[in-house]
């Protein structure tokens, strides 16, 4: 065996135990297979052999930076692992960037969109939550559960993709980050009780004031506790903490009208059971292969498919309340997967 300085011997020694295979090592160090193969029985490193094949382009070196970059979301796409890797020196192809991260056990998932939570929005959801920790299926069927959304006449503003493995918590890099009001072409009002979903109310010019919302409080919510033969004194309103939802002149009428609130913690879609309508509705009025020609046209489609929504359907999201209060405590505030 011919012999090498003590650097070539650590060098090599180094490299073996990175994973490197024999003729990489040989054509890094420039010393010969069979050199760098007989110290690497002398020096005892269980190193597996090339079983044939194209030998590995990442050695496990590579791929511990590769994940700690994903955990930490350094790189969030193969794009970026490819890039990354690149830089290093490294020139791999998109497809087996995306090799590599899949043999470390990470999957590719869509982005959900959720709100910007700062430390003060999580310490009242999980206040809120524990308060509310006790409420059974029957206390939440009591809620009548309201919002708003935009609905854009054609398109969606993209999905985006996230890395993961199995059992990870989510973290802000997972997530598409919104702010309310991000756009659209068409507003709505809706109710959902637990019996049922309520009329569907289109909010003209695509603004709402609080004299807007006390008529809609007054026309389609009451008649849409009128249609499941409720009154206002049989059930807990949700909404959220919009300014017009909470001026003076909105909590005197329900006052006047002896309507109970539900008390709500800001930046809280995913506690709010009518979001996962809103969704199925969005993808429902997707499927149409024309664009709508107009306003009118959609908002034609809105009430068709808003009214297609079971009974079943309202009580299903309605009975996981418990499961949301839960998920809310877990993460301390933070997001959850609802």
């Amino acid at each position: 065996m011919k012999a090498l300085s003590s650097e070539s011997i650590r060098s090599i020694s180094y490299l073996l135990e990175q994973g490197h295979s024999v003729r990489s090592i040989s054509k890094q160090l420039k010393i010969s297979v069979g050199c760098i193969s007989n110290y690497k029985k002398a020096l005892s490193i269980d190193i597996p052999d090339n079983k044939g094949g194209r030998p590995n382009q990442l050695s496990l070196r590579d791929k511990n930076k590769i994940k700690k970059q994903l955990l930490a979301g350094a790189s969030q796409t193969a794009k970026d692992v490819q890039k990354g890797i690149k830089d290093d020196g490294i020139n791999i192809s998109y497809s087996t960037a995306k090799r590599a991260i899949r043999s470390m056990g990470f999957t590719s998932k869509k982005k959900v969109k959720k709100p910007l939570l700062s430390k003060k929005h999580q310490q009242t959801r999980l206040e809120w939550a524990k308060a509310h920790q006790h409420w059974t299926v029957d206390d939440w069927r009591r809620v009548v559960w309201s919002d708003e959304t935009k609905i854009n006449v054609w398109g969606s503003d993209g999905i985006k993709y996230y890395w993961s493995r199995k059992g990870d918590f989510i973290k802000p890099h997972h997530l598409d980050l919104t702010v309310k009001h991000g756009g659209g072409s068409l507003m709505m009002w809706g109710c959902m009780t637990y019996y049922g979903v309520g009329y569907a109310c289109q909010v003209y010019d695509g603004t709402m004031k609080k004299e807007d919302y006390i008529g809609i409080m007054d026309t389609t919510l009451r008649d849409s506790l009128e249609y499941y033969n409720l009154g206002f004194s049989d059930i807990i309103f949700q909404q959220d903490n919009d300014p017009k939802h909470t001026a003076k002149v909105t909590m005197q009428w329900f006052k006047d009208n002896c309507v109970n609130l539900l008390p709500w913690p800001a930046q809280s879609p995913d506690l709010n059971p009518i979001e996962h309508l809103w969704h199925h509705l969005k993808l429902k009025l997707s499927h149409y292969e024309k664009k709508a020609k107009g306003i009118h046209e959609l908002w034609e489609r809105v009430e068709r498919e808003w009214n297609t929504f079971t009974a079943e359907e309202c009580q299903r999201y309605v009975e996981s309340m418990p499961k949301r209060i839960e998920a809310v405590i877990k993460a301390k505030g933070g997001h959850t997967k609802f």
